[in-house]
């Protein structure tokens, strides 16, 4: 049974304003998470910290320690409540990201950036499942607002890597993702609400994913997850070294990965709008759709400033789609939305390992271009079909939902 007590109408309004605002700032930390190892990696092999394997393995580590975080941490959320998770959540991530800037060896540097991965992972859950209830008729343009947080984050800690490195040294820049805890976190303890919990226990939450009427979508919301976030970071991660195979100059490849990451704010802002009209789901399919037409034509070596121009709007299409999987969940899950989408999250961080892996072996069977362009495009299609594959209990839910 959920509790029917609560803030006054005046208050709820009152803190919701706060929901938004607080909940971009936890996902700009997974911005910084996203970017700050390969900033540091260079630096990293330079003083023999790490070696190339031991890089690869400290970057997996991490990853999986965000899966874990978002399985555990977005189940937990649904029983004990929001705020105390989020405001955990940031605490364990910012603590543990401290620490690294004090790590001497590889497995302490591994073993801080899993913990920190922990903490950080189930940060993405709440927030959506937060801004999702505060906002209940904006759910896709509150969920995709938000995470234009994530590539804001990834702007602000490459460029703090330039200034911090060569300045402070690496270990400054884990102090400077530290360093916003001590802002967000009296401001969560202040502001942000309680949320109403369910009276069961942590498993009780999960086996509710699988009820009648939700087992298929559920399913199809983790293989569409996972196909996002093997886009996200496959691209993120060999986007330039593909380019370069291709016979683009260093400073042209550095060049469309910045642009594709303008692409996606760009894309998050029109597409949370666009599926507030016409429906999370069309939106979706539509999203993944628009991924496979660019990415093929990425295939192509496009003159001047066209190759631009189509990687932008890869960035538009390809980011945004992993964020409406993440907001068409909020709306299906009702009394078990931080579960839905920790799940979803948990299970695509799979995807999130195994985009660079996939892009690492295409580069060095030497078929990265044009082939890794086509394998991308043939995932979002798959990703595309995931959400179609979502059932008619599912859309009936968010159709009551509102």
């Amino acid at each position: 049974m959920h509790s029917t007590s609560g803030p006054s109408p005046r208050r709820r309004a009152r803190v919701n304003k706060w929901v938004l605002p607080l909940c971009w700032t936890a996902v700009l930390l997974d911005g910084f998470d996203l970017v700050v190892l390969g900033t540091v990696i260079p630096v990293l092999l330079q003083e023999k910290l790490l070696t190339t394997a031991s890089a690869s393995a400290v970057s997996t580590a991490g990853l999986f320690g965000m899966m874990i975080g978002a399985l555990i941490i977005g189940t937990i959320t649904d029983v004990i409540g929001r705020r105390k998770v989020m405001i955990f959540a940031v605490a364990a991530f910012s603590v543990f990201t401290l620490a690294c800037a004090f790590a001497h060896d590889a497995t302490t540097f591994g073993v801080l950036r899993f913990l920190a991965g922990v903490g950080l992972g189930g940060c993405l859950p709440t927030a959506i499942a937060l801004v999702n209830e505060a906002r209940p008729q904006q759910g896709g343009r509150a969920t995709t607002l938000i995470m234009t947080g994530y590539h804001v984050g990834a702007v602000i800690t490459a460029l703090l890597g330039i200034v911090l490195i060569p300045q402070l040294g690496w270990r400054a820049l884990f102090v400077a993702g530290a360093l916003p805890a001590l802002v967000l976190i009296p401001l969560m303890v202040k502001h942000l609400p309680e949320t109403a919990v369910r009276k069961a226990p942590a498993l009780e939450a999960v086996g509710s994913l699988f009820k009648p009427g939700l087992r298929k979508a559920t399913v199809a919301f983790w293989a569409a997850s996972f196909m996002g976030l093997l886009l996200v970071y496959g691209l993120n991660t060999w986007l330039p070294q593909i380019m370069r195979s291709a016979g683009y100059d260093l400073g042209a490849a550095l060049g469309l990965l910045l642009t594709l990451n303008i692409g996606a704010v760009i894309g998050l802002l029109i597409a949370g709008a666009v599926a507030d009209r016409v429906g999370i789901r069309p939106a979706a399919i539509g999203w993944f759709a628009g991924a496979v037409v660019f990415l093929a034509l990425l295939s192509i070596k496009l003159p001047g400033v066209t190759i631009y121009a189509a990687v932008l709007l890869a960035g538009c299409f390809v980011f945004s789609a992993q964020v409406l999987v993440y907001a068409y969940a909020g709306r299906v899950y009702e009394e078990n939305r931080a579960t839905g989408i920790g799940w979803a999250a948990g299970i695509g961080r799979l995807g999130a390992i195994s985009g660079p892996l996939l892009g690492g072996a295409l580069l060095s069977a030497g078929l990265a271009y044009p082939w890794g362009f086509y394998a991308f495009a043939v995932i979002a299609a798959l990703g595309a079909t995931a959400v179609g594959a979502i059932g008619l209990k599912a859309k009936s839910v968010v159709a009551s939902s509102g």
